[in-house]
């Protein structure tokens, strides 16, 4: 029996986790959810009260909230290598654009999808302050390497390419060139493939 027990809906940020654990290379049990169905049932909601996915359970701990699930499995797995050594500068950028990517991206792409235009005198209170001002900002996170910490493959590369990947795919994020590149390059990696390919056929299972 693995140890990592994963929740989730191949129409749902769940695939993001779901690549993370084709990387992370250790077994785990896979628990399709459905919409209105059993993510909102008793046992369920017992693991995850706000009746979303993804989730998991890692020896019976709770972890939920995509960027948190990857953060967390990185760091109960370092031999997969997905985690930076520790108080290094690749650290530093692996923390830094896992959490900007949480925070400031997520709000500044989720309020130009919903149609919302913060003032100039709002956006001073807002964490993400702009759009735009977010997005260049996003870029610089692409400067250093191929990857998000250089040349090193991270945790955070999941979570931030995943972000570029639909941004990109839904055009609520520009399509500049190292947004391109990087996502595509990602794109080929085994592990997402892997992971997409098995979303997919649970896709066609399910109709």
């Amino acid at each position: 029996m693995s140890d990592i027990h994963f929740y989730t809906n191949p129409q749902s940020r769940g695939r993001i986790v779901h690549w993370l654990l084709e990387e992370l290379g250790e077994p785990y049990e896979t628990h399709y959810l459905q919409y209105g169905g059993s993510m909102k049932e008793p046992e369920y909601l017992a693991i995850n009260p706000m009746g979303k996915v993804p989730a998991i359970t890692h020896k019976g701990a709770v972890v939920t909230e995509v960027p948190a699930i990857c953060a967390y499995l990185a760091s109960a797995y370092p031999q997969s290598g997905l985690l930076p050594p520790a108080g290094s500068p690749a650290s530093a950028a692996y923390f830094r654009w896992l959490f900007f990517a949480a925070g400031p991206v997520e709000q500044a792409v989720t309020t130009k999808s919903m149609g919302w235009q913060a003032t100039a005198e709002q956006q001073p209170t807002l964490g993400f302050g702009s759009y735009d001002a977010t997005i260049n900002t996003l870029e610089l996170a692409l400067a250093n390497g191929l990857y998000i910490c250089g040349e090193q493959f991270t945790a955070a590369d999941v979570y931030v390419g995943s972000h570029l990947t639909w941004g990109l795919m839904f055009e609520t994020i520009e399509k500049r060139p190292k947004f391109v590149e990087y996502v595509e390059r990602l794109a080929t990696r085994p592990a997402a493939v892997r992971a997409n390919t098995i979303n997919e056929e649970q896709l066609k299972k399910s109709q």
